[in-house]
């Protein structure tokens, strides 16, 4: 899907009308009284280049315009974004499909209309009026207005593009009066090079005579045999000693000294010591130096008794017993009892417990804040210990009409916010917020209380939710589906047309 539009649309069959004009899309009943009312905003919004929430937009006027009988069963789409909005009232219906799975959305959910923002990849979607048939695989709907029970976009499908021309077309030939194609032309053909031949091994090359022009290049010569140098003496080379090496005798073999036997060799051979092991019994070793808290060694080969530890040198930390532990002892140290689990404190209805600290008049305050959040009083954080408490209202919502929400448990805010799941199920609290123009959504804006904090959660509204903080002019758009937190003072637009204050003081 891109901004300009969809994939392939294609008509379902049935009785109502459809549309496709700018890439967005309506189907409706022609016999409803705001028919023609839906397509001029069609129409509108595709002349002035509107995205699918500008058409939601103005579809939502319409229908809280002619809210005086029963819901006007029609629905719109188109693109915003990487997304889609999609508007569904009365027994309409509508399904986008995405890579997560379809949502589904049916105006017979609401007592007025439904609107979602459906964000990421989307790869269809599909509006159908009731008795709707099947579409035909071959039958495309390229835009404008007919006869139909409902439209289906299929962004996976893409019209295959036309392929460009290998070369340019006659047409774009200049115009001579003789003209050949480039790629066409042969290379005229090349004669074949004739090398010499090479010369025998026994035979010598034949040389040849003078001859008149270019001559071939004379073919390479092998390299001479390699030859050894002659022996030349090197001034590098050091002269050979005049004494015969430490390895060699000092003497020949036939002038032998009268107290060498003649049946041992004059030297040892390499592999072997150049000593003789003595055979006089070694004299006692002297008696050790260091005292020793072990039997001495036995007289002999020194080899100490396998039954007798030895320890050579004074005594290690190793040989004696490890110091008391200093310190109070712990119960790892003595068992005893276990250690008393911190106390709870009771829970007060339905308040969270949270860590906070106490002001001088005993304010329970958020322990990250430097003043008390009723009497304004300084919290000097090194002399307060935070404790678990239940947690008190965090402050009050003030709508522009003078609505006060008090902010002690989630709320969910929309215009027909008591059918909400969240409400159903027990986790918030409704606070419808309509406006004329119909920019509120059914399910539009979620407030969580996380801790001490207050977030603010688009439910994929259609118009979206607008922050400004405090001190800022400007205001910003918050993601769908994803927290937001929001501190005192900041303003909230639900919308296009409605705001809210968030104010913290408590006293």
């Amino acid at each position: 899907m891109t901004d300009q539009g969809f994939g392939v649309v294609r008509p379902l069959p049935g009785n109502g009308l459809v549309a496709y004009v700018g890439g967005l899309l309506l189907v409706c009943y022609a016999a409803e009284s705001a028919a023609d009312d839906l397509l001029g905003a069609l129409r509108e919004t595709a002349a002035s280049g509107g995205d699918g929430r500008a058409l939601a937009r103005r579809a939502a006027q319409v229908l809280a315009a002619n809210m005086a009988g029963d819901p006007v069963t029609c629905a719109v789409a188109g693109p915003v974004g990487g997304g889609v909005a999609v508007l569904v009232s009365g027994s309409a219906a509508a399904t986008i499909g995405t890579s997560a799975g379809q949502t589904r959305l049916a105006g017979s959910d609401s007592l007025t209309w439904a609107d979602r923002l459906v964000t990421g990849p989307v790869e269809s979607v599909e509006l159908s009026l009731p008795g709707a048939g099947s579409p035909h695989p071959a039958v495309r709907f390229e835009g404008g207005i007919v006869h139909g029970g409902g439209l289906v976009g299929d962004f996976t499908d893409r019209p295959a593009a036309a392929s460009a021309p290998s070369r340019p077309l006659t047409s774009e030939m200049p115009a001579t009066a003789f003209h050949i194609e480039a790629d066409l032309i042969q290379p005229p053909a090349q004669p074949p090079v004739e090398r010499p031949p090479y010369p025998l091994a026994d035979q010598p090359p034949a040389v040849p005579g003078p001859a008149s022009g270019p001559q071939p290049a004379p073919p390479a010569m092998d390299p001479p045999p390699f030859l050894p140098p002659q022996e030349q003496p090197s001034y590098l080379t050091p002269p050979e000693p005049p004494y015969p090496p430490p390895h060699e005798p000092p003497y020949p073999p036939s002038h032998e000294p009268s107290f060498q036997p003649s049946h041992e060799p004059p030297y040892p051979p390499p592999h072997e010591p150049s000593f003789q092991p003595s055979t006089e019994q070694p004299a006692s070793l002297p008696e050790q130096q260091f005292p020793s808290y072990d039997e001495p060694l036995p007289a002999g080969n020194g080899a100490p008794d396998p039954q007798v530890p030895q320890h050579l040198g004074p005594p290690d930390h190793y040989d004696q017993p490890a110091p008391p532990l200093l310190g109070q002892p712990d119960h790892f140290d003595h068992p005893g009892p276990p250690p008393q689990q911190e106390q709870q404190p009771e829970q007060h209805g339905d308040r969270p417990l949270v860590y906070g600290v106490d002001c001088k008049n005993d304010h329970f305050n958020d322990p990250r804040v430097p003043y008390c959040a009723v009497c304004g009083i300084a919290l000097v954080q090194r002399t307060l210990v935070p404790y678990k408490g239940p947690r008190p209202s965090l402050g009050v919502l003030i709508l522009d009409d003078g609505t006060a929400l008090p902010l002690e448990s989630d709320y969910l805010l929309g215009r027909d916010p008591e059918r909400a799941p969240e409400v159903a199920g027990g986790t918030a609290r409704p606070a419808k917020v309509t406006s004329p123009d119909g920019s509120v959504s059914r399910r539009h804006l979620r407030v969580a209380l996380d801790g001490w904090d207050v977030n603010l959660v688009d439910l994929g509204s259609v118009n979206g939710t607008q922050i400004q903080p405090p001190g800022d002019p400007n205001f910003y758009d918050i993601p769908p589906n994803e927290p937001v937190t929001i501190a005192p003072g900041t303003t909230v637009r639900v919308g296009v047309s409605r705001t809210l204050r968030f104010e913290a003081h408590r006293g």
